[in-house]
């Protein structure tokens, strides 16, 4: 994505989870099984949820690679609403949207209705999604945002330090900043050139391991990156928070339940009650041990548990 200096004063980042991104990359995460430990519950539950249009959903959305850009329209707004819009799509674009599909994907009755521009197929389309988004995403809203907004956060304390360029500096890992042009790493070769229009940041729950853009070099950019998930219930319970002083020591047993989410050493130390050159000490034997794993991202330096970490934290002995 190739920036030029008007496109770094048009970026901004999305006000919070969009309702119609986490529903389509949802079903990626259910079809493909991935998407770690945190997505693993919601996943048991959405298999046993009512069906609710999920099959016609498929016939768009594959368990990778491409699905239509009409399906993701430039709208934050709520679901049903967002829904509408993908029904009300135009023919000629719902119709190259669509052959882009076909080329690596049979067709259905219901994507050959589409194609043919049946009004009941539409509408079909937009219960569909609403359907399937009461079923698998609303009751578990409010974990979504409380990923998101957490990871926002961060991001948006780049932005006030360093600008627009800190900011970029603070996505994942797949995606690097080397200015003027931020690399993605994607499964097929594109260049987007922003061309003054900016690029909207979406943080996103079920967006995996690097970031979704548009087939189209559409009139309004997007680009959907992964959260830095925080898993929740990861504290001990009272008793384990005993058994895991006595095995590490109270101040490293400290440390490493401070890493609830991604943390610098400073937020370690603060959190756990520890000097900085105590939580530092800490972190390289947590580390040595394999519970934690370091990594640069943009100006800081940030830890975070590794799997056998946070099993460790849970008193899980499976390792999950």
């Amino acid at each position: 994505m190739h920036f030029s200096i008007t496109d770094l004063a048009r970026t901004r980042l999305a006000a919070g989870p969009v309702p119609i991104w986490e529903t389509v990359l949802s079903l990626h995460r259910l079809q493909r099984g991935d998407g770690g430990a945190l997505v693993g519950p919601w996943r048991r539950h959405a298999r046993t949820a009512p069906p609710d249009g999920r099959r016609s959903l498929t016939a768009l959305i594959p368990p990778s690679g491409y699905f239509p850009d009409f399906l993701t329209p430039a709208t934050e707004a709520d679901l049903p609403e967002a829904a509408e819009q993908v029904a009300s799509t135009p023919r000629d674009v719902l119709r190259q949207d669509l052959a882009h599909l076909r080329s690596g994907h049979t067709d259905t009755s219901f994507t050959k209705a589409l194609w043919h521009g049946s009004a009941t197929a539409s509408k079909h389309l937009a219960t569909a999604l609403t359907g399937y988004h009461r079923a698998t995403i609303a009751p578990v809203w409010h974990r979504i945002e409380e990923q998101v907004h957490t990871d926002r956060t961060r991001m948006a304390a780049g932005l006030a330090a360093n600008g627009v360029a800190g900011m970029l500096a603070l996505l994942p890992p797949a995606l690097r900043w080397r200015p003027p042009v931020l690399e993605v790493d994607y499964p097929v070769d594109q260049d987007v050139v922003l061309g003054g229009r900016g690029l909207v940041l979406v943080p996103s729950f079920f967006c995996h391991r690097t970031a979704v853009t548009l087939l189209r070099d559409d009139a309004n950019p997007v680009l959907v990156y992964p959260v830095q998930h925080r898993s929740p219930d990861l504290r001990p319970d009272p008793a384990h928070a005993v058994a895991l002083a006595r095995l590490l020591g109270h101040s490293r047993a400290a440390v490493l339940e401070s890493l609830d989410h991604s943390r610098t050493t400073s937020e370690v130390a603060e959190q756990a009650g520890v000097l900085v050159s105590s939580a530092s000490q800490h972190l390289s034997a947590l580390r040595a041990a394999h519970l934690v794993r370091t990594g640069r991202h943009g100006r800081s330096v940030r830890h975070t548990l590794t799997e056998l970490g946070a099993a460790l934290l849970r008193g899980d002995p499976s390792g999950r």
